[in-house]
């Protein structure tokens, strides 16, 4: 049966392998925050990190997740604190209906854990694949933006 490390958890699947990894998460593991978009990698609601890299799971073949680290948003929490992303969603009131939410926090973190200090440019440039339905762009950037800082403060 084939396994798939999941929150840094190890979960043997059984399930066709050409099958997408977002409906395997939410349909039989029960990991609901990354959400069905448009299903075609197009809008960002289903974004998970796969290696540490944003990756679309709506397109993503379970097949092509075998023996790689997946973090969902659910995986972001530890010992009972959210990421600093999370909170600087909260704390600039980033999320309006929250449907993009999840996927706009999992790209953002894909960005901080690869450039923890990323000037704006780059901030727009890796959120441009990710659609907020509702328009919260320039706080989504800032929630992005006090993350970065409160990285960078807590490496101090």
């Amino acid at each position: 049966m084939p396994q798939l490390d999941i929150n840094g958890k190890t979960v043997a699947v059984e399930t066709d392998l050409d099958r997408s990894l977002l409906s395997l998460l939410r349909d039989d593991l029960d990991l609901t925050g990354s959400k069905y978009g448009c299903g075609e990698g197009q809008c960002g609601a289903c974004t998970v990190l796969i290696d540490e890299k944003s990756a679309r799971s709506c397109i993503t073949p379970v097949r092509a997740a075998l023996g790689k680290k997946i973090t969902t948003i659910e995986g972001l929490e530890k010992s009972g604190r959210l990421h600093p992303l999370q909170e600087a969603f909260l704390e600039t009131e980033a999320l309006q209906c929250g449907y993009c939410t999840s996927g706009m926090i999992m790209s953002g973190i894909s960005l901080l854990r690869k450039n923890p200090n990323p000037p704006r440019e780059e901030i727009l440039r890796q959120m441009e694949g990710n659609v907020c339905r509702c328009g919260d762009y320039l706080r989504i950037v800032a929630a992005l933006e006090k993350a970065a800082r409160a990285i960078k403060e807590a490496r101090k």
